[in-house]
């Protein structure tokens, strides 16, 4: 089993949502994520790593 490990920015925040662009394919969607997944301190153009089903500032 493989698990997603990627890198993203945070867009745009709306609320209880922010929309995250992934950094190593600038053409993928963007994808929508609950601000309750996310650590509690982003912000736009904060970069974040996902790995283990977590992300984290970095």
């Amino acid at each position: 089993m493989v698990l997603l490990t990627c890198d993203y920015t945070v867009e745009t925040i709306d609320g209880d949502y922010a929309m995250l662009k992934r950094l190593d394919d600038p053409d993928a969607e963007l994808k929508c994520v609950a601000r309750a997944l996310l650590p509690p301190e982003i912000m736009e153009g904060t970069r974040l790593h996902y790995e283990m089903l977590q992300y984290e500032i970095i």
